[in-house]
């Protein structure tokens, strides 16, 4: 099963039909959000082509596929414009004998893990920074930010399949992080 690791839209449709786009492009079987959905966050800048009526579209034309947590700019009026349940704070997946707990990353988060065994893989968005590493047997994993990236990086998404986990552009380039100076 593929799946595909999204977090931090903040509102933007235009970067969000690049990650649809991609995932059919791919074959993905589900998409995972890591929530900031539709809000862009008061420290945020407006995109251009800001629009979160129109992310709420993008999503709901693929609620059975989507699973979303909630992250810190989502609020109980997102839920009324958005089909997927959105206000959870985290969600546990079993896949390949392995917990995946998703979750934002502004509750739980690299620092603050919840119970985890070794080789459960923890996934968070809400830092806009892409992170893949192994601390005590649990993989920590972000895939980054498709809108609003940190750090030097492109706008990325996560991938998941038979127990591998990697990074791409959202032109399905396989991504490296920049060199740090």
């Amino acid at each position: 099963m593929l799946l595909m690791l999204i977090s931090d839209i903040h509102g933007n449709p235009l970067a969000l039909e690049k990650a649809l786009k991609l995932a059919d492009e791919k074959g993905a079987d589900r998409i995972l959000v890591l929530g900031d959905l539709l809000n862009h966050g008061p420290r945020n800048p407006l995109t251009e082509g800001y629009n979160p009526a129109k992310v709420a579209d993008l999503l709901n034309e693929r609620a059975s596929q989507i699973t979303c947590v909630r992250g810190n700019c989502e609020s109980e009026v997102d839920q009324m414009l958005v089909k997927v349940p959105v206000l959870g704070e985290y969600v546990q997946v079993l896949i390949d004998n392995r917990q995946m707990f998703l979750t934002h990353g502004h509750i739980w988060h690299p620092d603050k893990l919840p119970q985890l065994s070794e080789g459960d893989i923890f996934c968070f968005g809400h830092t806009h920074l892409p992170m893949l590493e192994t601390r005590n047997g649990i993989t920590l994993f972000n895939p980054g930010s498709i809108t609003l990236p940190k750090g030097g990086h492109k706008p990325t998404v996560g991938w998941y399949e038979n127990g591998g986990l990697w990074l791409t552009d959202l032109a399905g380039q396989m991504y490296s992080w920049p060199a740090s100076g």
